[in-house]
């Protein structure tokens, strides 16, 4: 794989030691011209859509926009929402074959999030659905503005909540018992003005969907 990578580290840790997760940073897998591209193609879809969510239960409006592409006929659900896909635009699909290439993984689908500026956001959760199984390889590509992405243990308290800027062209890999144990969010911020947006890209699974609480 291409780009400066390193395994994702907890402060004051020894180096990859992060208890219960297999994670990976990859800082440039895109070249900032190629990343630049993309963004621009993503931007200009026509799928982006605002969904309400059922959320603890309440209907709320979900604060960013997202989009679902994968093999057709894949589903997913999630907080109520059930996305069912109906293809792979040009350039997502050649990255999911580079992705596939790199990471030794064939992945049928891809949840894309935009975020409009810093008030939109993503709450605590992991990606932890029936339909991605036990041990789920999350392929997360960040394209725009720089944003914090936080990792919190689900039962260890001693443990401080990881801290990592998400930056434009980057690739989090998180695989292995990774979403048994850890909650990831993307928080506000009053710091950012402009657009990020974020392709997780996952293997799922046909069986019986189960909504995440969150």
């Amino acid at each position: 794989m291409s780009g400066d990578l390193f395994l994702f580290q907890q402060p004051c840790s020894p180096p990859g030691d992060v208890p219960d997760a297999d994670l990976a940073y990859h800082r440039t897998f895109l070249a900032p011209a190629d990343a630049d591209t993309l963004l621009e193609a993503l931007l200009a879809l026509p799928d982006w859509r605002r969904e309400r969510l059922h959320l603890f239960g309440r209907d709320l409006d979900a604060p960013r926009l997202t989009a679902w592409f994968g093999d057709p006929g894949v589903s997913y659900a999630y907080s109520g929402i059930t996305h069912v896909a109906a293809g792979w635009p040009a350039p997502i699909a050649a990255l999911r074959d580079r992705l596939a290439a790199a990471l030794g993984v064939r992945f049928n689908a891809v949840l894309a999030n935009r975020y409009r500026d810093g008030r939109d956001s993503m709450g605590w959760h992991s990606d932890d659905e029936r339909e991605l199984g036990r041990r789920p390889v999350i392929a997360s590509l960040s394209l725009g503005a720089q944003r914090r992405f936080l990792l919190r243990h689900r039962s260890r308290k001693d443990l401080e909540t990881l801290d990592l800027p998400l930056e434009h062209g980057s690739l989090l890999v998180m695989q292995g018992d990774t979403q048994r144990h850890w909650r990831h969010s993307l928080p506000k911020t009053t710091r950012c003005h402009a657009e990020r947006v974020n392709l997780t890209f996952r293997k799922v699974r046909a069986c019986s969907p189960s909504p995440s609480p969150s």
